[in-house]
């Protein structure tokens, strides 16, 4: 070591000299999930007088995960450090042998790229994982459709995995504190969909989350050096529809505000009763599932059960570790509880983006666009999000654009386009070395047209949020 002599021993006697001992190896743990490809070092021969061992090459390795491309995910900054964050990095997916920060919720993709924050630990051959984030929100929402509340918000998961085969078995789940919100949700203008009460639809609103969000398990087995075949349950889950819910997309995770497009892109991720089968090709993804078409009833605290009824498909593609492409459809039977026998045609397409722009700066994106066809109306929705994060601060912006026929009370009624712009941040202090304390607000524009401005009273009303969070990663 720099600055300190060693004295060596002294030499053995030749009669006497002990064999020089084989470098000692840490033995993988039985648990461990297939590792990203490292260079292997040279296999060590034992040394006896007067004889010359020939060298022998070992067999290959039977996990086909080492014959991927070399390109292993770079660290992530979220991460603890140490032994479970470089135990994270190597890990491969649950459903296929590709970088575990692909995955997101559901069976959903993201860039490989993609920060992983959560906190990891191992019991006998299983590896834990935990992640989450409690939101305490004042909410202000202006014009005669306004209101202003306070409630909380977010989500706590959690995961249990362990190899199976030549592939891995997860189980996951997630809760939420948005039931204590009450049936009417939170204030939010130009946002609607769902009922929480059973009888009036949700209009300026965000609808709270069920108490379960996710009850699921998955196995898969590789059957390739990059493919794998994989099946996901859960009761609820989330079908293979759209891009990952917006509460895990990186480009917007950190604001506590919930888009208006939620009910054209990811209002799926509470689905209760799912079943898909996929299969993974390289960098490619097809997927399928069956799912209970219906959205969430009022009872937030329950687990509903219901028909697999409805049908949906989902092709992801990752050309790049930076870059995410994902194009789905679904036919859902009977979704909302006010309309009885009308059924919905959707269509989603997105793109996610996450990279490291600079030292100690990560950008993170979205583009998305969904379309709603109910009997003969086709309305669609656009957005943008991004986020930019130095340290403990994290900037972030939404701009969306819908076509909603729900802002007035008469059914199926006029399509009006409708568009809301946020802008926030959010500072986060570490209070222990696996939870931090953030602090943040946000201001948002909204854009109404001519007819609805008597409504809203003008054109232009604004919304804003102030938070504080307590994260665990």
């Amino acid at each position: 070591m720099p600055g300190m002599t060693m004295h060596a021993p002294a030499k053995p006697s030749p009669a006497k000299r002990p064999r020089k001992p084989a470098p000692a190896t840490k033995p993988a743990p039985a648990h461990a999930v297939p590792a990203l490809p490292t260079d292997k070092a040279e296999p060590v021969r034992p040394e006896m007088p007067g004889m010359t061992m020939p060298t022998v090459q070992p067999p290959p390795a039977a996990n086909p995960v080492h014959d991927m491309p070399t390109a292993a995910p770079q660290p992530s900054h979220d991460m603890p450090a140490g032994e479970h964050g470089d135990h994270a990095m190597a890990m491969t997916g649950a459903h296929g042998p590709y970088p575990m920060q692909r995955e997101s919720s559901g069976t959903a993709w993201q860039p490989d790229s993609s920060t992983h924050t959560g906190l990891m630990s191992t019991s006998g051959d299983w590896t834990l994982m935990a992640h989450g984030v409690v939101n305490f929100v004042y909410d202000h929402q202006s014009g005669p459709r306004g209101d202003d509340k306070a409630f909380a918000s977010g989500m706590l998961m959690g995961s249990a995995r362990r190899s199976l085969g030549n592939g891995t078995l997860q189980l996951r789940a997630a809760l939420s504190p948005d039931p204590l919100m009450g049936p009417r949700g939170y204030p939010l203008l130009l946002a609607s969909g769902e009922t929480a009460n059973g009888r009036d639809r949700l209009i300026d609103r965000q609808h709270p989350h069920d108490f379960f969000m996710e009850l699921s398990a998955s196995v898969s087995q590789n059957v390739g050096a990059r493919s794998s075949v994989f099946l996901y349950a859960g009761l609820p889950g989330e079908p293979a529809f759209g891009p990952p819910a917006f509460m895990h997309r990186e480009a917007i995770l950190d604001s506590p505000e919930a888009p208006i497009s939620h009910h054209w892109l990811d209002s799926t991720h509470i689905s209760f009763g799912v079943a898909t089968a996929g299969i993974v090709l390289g960098p490619a993804k097809l997927e399928v599932s069956r799912f209970n078409g219906r959205e969430p009833d009022q009872h937030r605290w329950d687990i509903e059960t219901g028909p697999l009824d409805s049908t949906a498909v989902r092709l992801s593609l990752n050309p790049s570790r930076d870059l995410s492409l994902q194009a789905s459809w679904g036919r859902f039977v009977d979704p909302e509880q006010l309309e009885p026998g009308v059924d919905q045609t959707r269509w989603s397409a997105s793109a996610l983006f996450a990279r490291e722009v600079a030292p100690g700066w990560k950008l993170a994106g979205t583009l998305a666009w969904g379309r709603k066809t109910i009997e003969h109306h086709r309305d669609d929705a656009w957005v943008a999000e991004a986020s930019l994060k130095h340290r403990a601060w994290t900037a972030f912006a939404r701009g969306e654009i819908t076509e909603n026929r729900e802002l007035t009370d008469v059914d199926h009624g006029p399509a009006y386009r409708v568009g809301k712009v946020s802008l926030g941040a959010v500072r986060d202090f570490r209070l222990t070395d696996h939870l931090a304390l953030g602090a943040g607000g946000l201001v948002a524009l909204n854009f109404v047209p001519d007819t609805l401005a008597p409504l809203y009273g003008g054109h232009n009303p604004v919304g804003a949020m102030g938070f504080v969070r307590l994260r665990l990663n």
